[in-house]
C-alpha cells in the first residue's frame, strides 16, 4: 500500500497547494482571471477534501496508528496530516458558507490571505515529514529546526503559540458578537429610513 499512499499524497497536496494560490491571487486582486479562479476555489476544496481523505485512509493501511505513534516522526506526520486535513476541511466550509463575501474588505482579504498561508504551510511540513518517512528528507526540515520543531523529536507547542491561541480564542467570538450587533443596528436603521 504504501506506492498508493505515496502516489495519492500528490492530489491533494496539488489541490490545496493551487487553493492556496488563487487563495493568493483572489485576496490581492478584483481582476476577472482573480474572480475566474475563485469560481473553481469550492470544488478545488471538495476534490482536495476527498483525495485528502482517501491518502489519510491509505497512509493508516501502509502505517498503523499504534505504529505510527511509536516514533516521534511518524507522530508529527500524523499530527501534520490530521491538522492539514481538517484545516483545509474548515476553509471549505468558511469558502462556501460566506460566499463572496469573504473577499468584501480589507479585514477578510487579509484573512483569506493568512487562511492561504497557513494552509501551504501545513502541506510543505506534513510533506517533509511524509518525504523523511518515505527516507527522502527535504530542506524544509532546516527551516523548521529555525523555528524550534526537530522532525525527530514530537512537535510540542510553544508557549508562544498557546499563549496566542488562547488570544485567537477570547478574540474570534468578540469579533463575531461585534459584527452581529453592527449588521443588526445597520438593519435596523435601513427598517426605519424605509
Amino acid at each position: 500500500m504504501a506506492p498508493y499512499h505515496a502516489l495519492m499524497a500528490h492530489f491533494p497536496v496539488a489541490v490545496w497547494i493551487t487553493a492556496s494560490m488563487i487563495i493568493v491571487v483572489r485576496a490581492l486582486n478584483d481582476g476577472p482571471l482573480a474572480k475566474s479562479l475563485d469560481r473553481v476555489l469550492v470544488p478545488f476544496l471538495v476534490f482536495g477534501a476527498v483525495t485528502g481523505v482517501m491518502t489519510y485512509v491509505l497512509g493508516l493501511m501502509v502505517w498503523p496508528a499504534d505504529t505510527l505513534q511509536t516514533t516521534p516522526l511518524g507522530r508529527n506526520h500524523m499530527m501534520a496530516a490530521t491538522w492539514s486535513m481538517f484545516y483545509w476541511g474548515a476553509v471549505l466550509v468558511l469558502r462556501w458558507w460566506v460566499g463572496e463575501k469573504a473577499w468584501e474588505g480589507l479585514t477578510n482579504r487579509l484573512i483569506m490571505l493568512g487562511l492561504g498561508a497557513l494552509g501551504g504551510g501545513l502541506l510543505a511540513i506534513t510533506g517533509t515529514l511524509g518525504g523523511h518517512l518515505h527516507g527522502a528528507p527535504s530542506f524544509v526540515s532546516s527551516v523548521l529546526r529555525m523555528i524550534g520543531w526537530e522532525v525527530y523529536a514530537t512537535f510540542y507547542f510553544p508557549n508562544w503559540v498557546l499563549v496566542m491561541l488562547a488570544v485567537v480564542i477570547i478574540i474570534m467570538p468578540v469579533i463575531a458578537i461585534a459584527t452581529l450587533r453592527g449588521r443588526a443596528a445597520r438593519l435596523r436603521a435601513e427598517g426605519g429610513a424605509a
